[in-house]
């Protein structure tokens, strides 16, 4: 279970992080979709993630970086 765990974590960190590099190079705007969904996916990863390691902190940082991408979804319909 730890190893799920550990890898929901990186497919996370991998999604924030390629999400914020390709919208600092330009390939994908902070208005789109993709970004938006990358940031809810990658911020839920890492909830599960920081819960399992009982880091409350970085959990409620991640929850609120998730409510955030999905009001900016719901706020452009």
């Amino acid at each position: 279970m730890n190893l799920i765990i550990e890898i929901i974590g990186w497919v996370g960190s991998v999604l924030i992080v390629g999400a914020f590099g390709l919208n600092s190079l330009g390939k994908i705007a902070s208005t789109s979709i993709e970004y938006q969904l990358a940031n809810i996916f990658g911020g839920l990863c890492f909830v599960i993630n920081t819960i399992h390691h009982s880091a409350y902190p970085s959990a409620f940082v991640n929850v609120v970086w998730v409510f955030i991408a999905l009001f900016a979804i719901f706020r452009k319909k």
